[in-house]
């Protein structure tokens, strides 16, 4: 076996429906006292119904967390959390929330305790960004790693279906680079795998609208998140993921949902170079793993309903330039060279939808 170094992540993880009641008992284990409560605006409702529950403890609700975390809001958020002399934050929420978070904690070393609302596999990182004139930062630092995450599957049982595919596949997104990392190693390999598998699983039986099948596929997915989450927190990210940040902090596109139309073609960019992270991606993937890697990425995301080009987001053509010239800058590490054309290419098939060429599994 090849010479690798794995660290296992620090994070406390309480899992399984109905576990949110345990919030109390998790911070006074952490010893924290007076709590800010962190929100999108859209999910106040939740936020404020925690409060409440948290009586006391609970100095302060913040709901203006925003995709790709900008920096004023960040500012806005810390200086709340000073001035309450909040000694930790609750993010109860996506990304977005949780990078509020985590954008507070690497300010001020304020512990945050992540309930997550989606699939994104955030809460279990040390990655934080921040969004600063159409420019994403992004960076690793323990101190912003959850002290505590609760995975809670009633939180989702609202999660609207076409979320539910987007943000699954943000998730899957994570495992697909864990697994030709230039520090990629066999446990992250395993947690990657079993990621895969799980959320290829499960999305698909969300979105067919049989209510019996909920419950389970968004208990096995919210598993296959916390996977996720491990495998990106345990190796560095690739071309996917800087090219969704370029994309995401130059245009302000949704998240997961560039995610998931940029993941299929990172994945074909990558393919020669990776052969063997590609047949464990098309195996985990099942049956729609048969055509390949790429191309079985691709039609997951069509399976569940999810946006397959960059149009559909509202990108136009005039902008792909700007952004592969973005993309060839500060490259992270990746198996194939990072090249202007190459992904100037890559990104006008994206904008197109085009299908990945097939490259069948051999079973």
């Amino acid at each position: 076996m090849e010479r690798f170094t794995y660290e296992a992540a620090a994070a406390r993880v309480v899992f399984g429906a109905g576990m949110l009641a345990n919030l109390a008992e998790e911070l006074d284990r952490l010893g924290m006292k007076r709590v800010l409560v962190l929100s999108t605006p859209e999910q106040r409702e939740l936020a404020e119904r925690v409060s409440s529950s948290l009586g006391e403890r609970a100095v302060g609700l913040f709901d203006g967390a925003v995709m790709h975390v900008p920096v004023e809001v960040a500012d806005n958020a810390g200086e709340l959390a000073d001035a309450l002399q909040a000694d930790c934050t609750v993010a109860i929420g996506g990304g977005s929330t949780i990078g509020l978070g985590k954008a507070i904690a690497l300010r001020s070393k304020r512990p945050v305790v992540a309930v997550p609302t989606t699939f994104a596999g955030s809460e279990m990182t040390s990655v934080w960004g921040l969004t600063e004139n159409g420019v994403k930062t992004t960076g690793r630092d323990p101190a912003v790693l959850p002290r505590v995450v609760i995975y809670d599957s009633i939180l989702l049982a609202s999660l609207p279906v076409a979320m539910a595919g987007v943000s699954g596949m943000n998730a899957i997104a994570h495992c697909v680079e864990a697994l030709y990392a230039v520090d990629a190693n066999p446990v992250i390999s395993l947690f990657a795998e079993q990621g895969i598998m799980a959320l290829s699983e499960a999305l698909p039986q969300l979105v067919e609208g049989k209510p019996m099948l909920r419950p389970g596929a968004l208990s096995r997915a919210q598993y296959g998140c916390w996977m996720a989450g491990m495998s990106l927190n345990g190796a560095a990210m690739a071309l996917h993921h800087k090219l969704c940040h370029t994309l995401g902090g130059s245009l302000n596109l949704p998240h997961a949902q560039t995610h998931t139309v940029i993941l299929p073609y990172a994945t074909a960019y990558n393919a020669n170079a990776a052969s063997d992270a590609m047949h464990r991606i098309a195996t985990a993937l099942g049956p729609f793993g048969r055509p390949g890697a790429a191309r079985g990425l691709h039609d997951l995301a069509r399976a569940i309903g999810a946006p397959t080009s960059l149009a559909e987001l509202g990108v136009s053509r005039e902008a792909l330039p700007r952004i592969a010239d973005l993309a060839v800058r500060a490259p992270y590490p990746n198996p194939r060279p990072i090249e202007r054309d190459a992904i100037l290419e890559l990104l006008e098939q994206a904008l197109a939808g085009i299908p990945p060429e097939a490259d069948p599994l051999d079973h």
